[in-house]
Formats: structure tokens, C-alpha cells, sequence
């Protein structure tokens, strides 16, 4: 049995931030200069993959949000409610290490953050992200986000897409 190379856990004081660097200076300094205060302020929370030295090898953000009706595929809008907006789980960020690249970190760390959102008790109708580039939404589109028809780089997944876990069950006993 082998064992798995990274931890998957909310940010803490414990983790060193200092030596991340995937080289992004917006990712990185986030990490090191923001990350708690907005996790101090609930406005966002971080997830790390770490390793058993406790080196940070990738990270990502969630924060709550919502998404407009009328920015939706017209498919998929007409068969959602007619408020405004749909609830949403908006992925801030995700960033790997460059030392830890091409291990498929990122496809993991998108993973979690999919799981998270689909097995929250709050409701949700999808995990958006805004891809920082070409590049990043390509990432995302290979994982079955959708654009939305207006914002290139702006994708969006149906949480109801995601295959069911034991999400949330519990039995009391």
C-alpha cells in the first residue's frame, strides 16, 4: 500500500508559506501577505496539499458567490429558477508549486475543491472560476467547466455534475 504524496487541509499557522512559489507573483503574494486576513475576515477559505515536511505544494481558495441567470447559456438558464442569481461557490485561486508540477496536483487540488462544494450542507448550483488566461481556462474546460457565453475566461461547473459521495451522511447512533 503506498503512501499518498500530499495532505489535503485548511491553511493554518503552522504551514510555511514562505518558500511557495509557482511562479505567479499575484498567487505567491497572496499566500504570504493575504491569505489569513481574508480567511480572519470569512471571506474566503484556503486548502493546501502538503507534504510530510510540511512544505505547501499547492493551494486554493473558495469563497462564496453567485452567478447571474442571464450570463448562463440560454440551454442551461431556462431550466433554473427565475431569480437574478444562482448560488455559487466562486474558486479564487489555485496554484501548484512549481517543484511539484506535472504530478497532476492541480487536476487534484481541483478535485477537492469540487467535492467541498458539492457535499456543503449550503446550497450551491456550481463552482465557478475566473481563469487568469488562455492557458488556465483551457485547464478547466478539460475538466468540464463551461464559459459563459460573454466572459471568455470566466467558467462555471454544475455541482449536480459531480458523481455522489457520501456527502454529508452521518448516522447518529
Amino acid at each position: 500500500m503506498s503512501k499518498a504524496p500530499f495532505r489535503l487541509t485548511p491553511l493554518d499557522a503552522a504551514h510555511n508559506r514562505t518558500t511557495f512559489d509557482c511562479g505567479a507573483d499575484p498567487l505567491n503574494r497572496y499566500l504570504r501577505e493575504q491569505i489569513s486576513q481574508d480567511i480572519r475576515r470569512r471571506v474566503a477559505a484556503c486548502f493546501v496539499a502538503v507534504t510530510d515536511e510540511n512544505l505547501i505544494a499547492g493551494y486554493y481558495t473558495l469563497a462564496s458567490a453567485s452567478l447571474l441567470l442571464a450570463e448562463l447559456p440560454t440551454d442551461i438558464g431556462k431550466k433554473l429558477p427565475r431569480y437574478p442569481t444562482v448560488p455559487a461557490v466562486r474558486m479564487g485561486r489555485l496554484a501548484v508549486d512549481h517543484k511539484f508540477k506535472g504530478r497532476g496536483l492541480g487536476g487534484a487540488l481541483l478535485a477537492d475543491a469540487l467535492e467541498r462544494a458539492a457535499r456543503s450542507e449550503i446550497a450551491a448550483y456550481a463552482l465557478m472560476v475566473d481563469a487568469k488566461d488562455e492557458t488556465a481556462a483551457a485547464f478547466y474546460r478539460h475538466h468540464g467547466f463551461i464559459t459563459l457565453p460573454d466572459s471568455p475566461l470566466a467558467l462555471f461547473l454544475p455541482l449536480a455534475t459531480i458523481p455522489a459521495t457520501d456527502r454529508g451522511s452521518t448516522s447518529v447512533g
